[in-house]
């Protein structure tokens, strides 16, 4: 990433207190802090280019709110690690507020800080203080972040930066937010700050569970006859994913996993049901209809899939739920899904069953697992593509054959992506879904997934693939990964519309009788039809488009790999039919 280089300066005394916050932040370990820029924060952003001299952290700059925070998001997906954001005070946490939402469901850290008129209001500038300046600014976001609080001092933004840290990193993740009032960062020190070790204030380590539990789980795995594990939102660790694959492998368990959450299992492996889709696939179904023991590793929606497979009763199957999430519901909104009926509930971050559970099945129940070769993605034959317009279909059938030799990172696909268009190998290859479904996350994930490859030197290529509606939702995350040379390709599949919505609205006109044919009104984003090329260009990143014959994709896309193998950001605007192939077929409910 190239850096904005700055100026050093000569004052780098600790005497503000909006220093305090900065040093805070390099002591923790955070490394980039993305913004918007508003005055409510300027003397925390003096801080960190000035005080801190902009290194440990670096400062971002995105255009919107909405980018700002998608960006920390895509970057924890890959790391694990939260990055830091600023919003400016009410107005900007409101434009952040939708990815926000995004992150909590997601359940991804993300340090979030904010800033407010000065809360005395003795001294607030008139007109814009008073303006930006809450009686409560955390009550926007209180329900859904893991923590808030706004400080009233700079010793006591220490503690408030250390809680808000520790609660963003504890498990089940999630953002937390820090409120500065702009005079508590801009007021000079008026006596000696203590911070402490910020390594006696780490996050906890992850709870275990306990003997009884894995005993009565592994007495249960051992004794079924058709095992079923549900795969969620488990780790992206190499350890973690092998232990995955020991385990089905003890059990001779069949695997189910959704795109909603990233991979976690690989696809083309023998005890994996599918196809890799959003929703339940016809053979899962059949697998959770057929099991009499099921593990769920936080697996989401548990309740509403079992019924769906076994209807309303759920009878006649044992279930074992791992997953911490319980510890972080409230009532607000309905993120945490129908409450499952289980019969071991074990309380703790999914992988952390995973040690103990293979240990109990290869010790007492003396299991052991059929030899199975490492998986490896195959050389995909070239596909035969035609002269009509481009499917997703197609798109997938490209990147599966561009993907020879290479390794791929899918930060997103549309939600009408057909299932099992590229097979899922290894823990990176793909990073799942947004959590909250808001539109125009897309963009400003792939980039902070880039830079999170990127900085950890990782030679993986990160393709973000979208439809034009969530692309044009902040499209002007683009400039970020140009200013910043950030690499990542940027596929929209573009069938000017907000077509999934035209395919709802055909639904109800049919259901009542009226003309299914006004299903584009309103939804259209044609006449005239957005150049998303030329605004990609306009952003600073090389592109290309409309292509508007599948024959001509592998060229195309082989360019935009070309391009981000040399390091620059690259977007490719594909003209797609809709109407054609499995993903016609998931939308209208064939």
């Amino acid at each position: 990433m190239k850096p904005d280089s700055a100026l050093q300066s000569q004052n780098k005394v600790m005497g503000w207190g909006s220093d305090v916050v900065a040093e805070m932040l390099r002591r923790l370990g955070i490394k980039y802090v993305c913004v918007n820029p508003g005055s409510s924060f300027r003397g925390l952003h003096d801080s960190l280019v000035n005080y801190l001299g902009n290194d440990d952290p670096k400062l971002m700059l995105a255009l919107h709110e909405q980018s700002v925070v998608a960006i920390a998001h895509g970057y924890a997906k890959v790391t694990g690690e939260p990055m830091a954001v600023v919003l400016h005070s009410n107005v900007g946490l409101m434009c952040g507020l939708m990815s926000v939402f995004n992150a909590w469901c997601d359940r991804v850290p993300i340090l979030m800080l904010g800033a407010t008129g000065a809360v005395d209001s003795a001294v607030r500038r008139s007109w814009i203080d008073w303006s930006h300046t809450f009686r409560d600014q955390g009550a926007l976001v209180r329900h859904y972040v893991k923590w808030d609080e706004q400080p009233a001092s700079p010793q006591a933004a220490v503690d408030s930066m250390l809680r808000a840290y520790q609660a963003a990193c504890t498990a089940p993740y999630g953002p937390s937010y820090v409120i500065l009032d702009r005079r508590l960062q801009e007021d000079a020190l008026t006596k000696e700050i203590v911070i402490p070790d910020v390594a006696r204030y780490a996050p906890p380590l992850p709870g275990a569970p306990s003997e009884a539990a894995v005993s009565q789980a592994a007495a249960w795995l051992h004794a079924a006859k058709n095992p079923a594990i549900m795969l969620g939102r488990v780790s992206t660790k190499s350890a973690d994913w092998e232990a995955r694959i020991r385990m089905a492998e003890l059990l001779n368990a069949r695997v189910i996993t959704d795109m909603r959450s990233g991979a976690s299992f690989p696809t083309a492996h023998p005890l994996h049901g599918g196809p890799h889709d959003l929703f339940l696939s016809p053979n899962d179904k059949d697998i959770l209809a057929k099991s009499d023991v099921v593990l769920s590793l936080d697996w989401p929606d548990l309740q509403d899939c079992m019924i769906q497979a076994r209807g309303p009763a759920v009878s006649g199957v044992k279930i074992i739920q791992v997953s911490a999430d319980a510890q972080r519901q409230n009532g607000y909104n309905g993120d945490h899904q129908r409450l499952a009926a289980v019969d071991l509930n074990i309380a703790v971050p999914p992988d952390a069953i995973l040690a103990p559970l293979i240990a109990e099945l290869e010790g007492v129940h003396r299991r052991q697992a059929k030899p199975s070769p490492k998986l490896t993605a195959p050389t995909a034959p070239k596909p035969e593509l035609t002269d009509q317009l481009p499917t997703l279909t197609d798109i997938g059938r490209a990147f599966a054959y561009l993907r020879n030799g290479r390794k791929l990172t899918l930060t997103r696909v549309p939600l009408n992506w057909p299932a099992g268009a590229c097979q899922l190998y290894e823990p990176l290859d793909y990073l799942g879904y947004d959590g909250g479904g808001g539109v125009g996350s897309g963009p400003g994930m792939a980039v902070g997934a880039a830079l999170a490859l990127q900085d950890g030197g990782s030679d993986r290529i990160a393709v973000g693939i979208m439809g034009d509606g969530e692309f044009l939702g902040s499209a002007s995350a683009l400039w970020t990964a140009a200013h910043y040379q950030i690499p990542v390709l940027i596929v929209v599949g573009n069938n000017r519309s907000y077509f999934t919505d035209e395919i709802q609205q055909e639904m109800v006109a049919k259901e009542r009788r009226r003309p299914p044919e006004n299903r584009w009104i309103g939804q259209r984003i044609d006449d005239p039809p957005v150049d998303l090329a030329g605004l990609a260009r306009d952003y600073g990143v090389a592109a290309e488009g409309p292509i508007e014959k599948a024959s001509d994709l592998l060229a195309a896309l082989e360019r935009g790999i070309q391009a981000v193998e040399s390091g620059e950001p690259y977007l490719v605007d594909v003209l797609i039919e809709p109407t054609r192939g499995a993903a016609f077929d998931w939308l209208s409910g064939a």
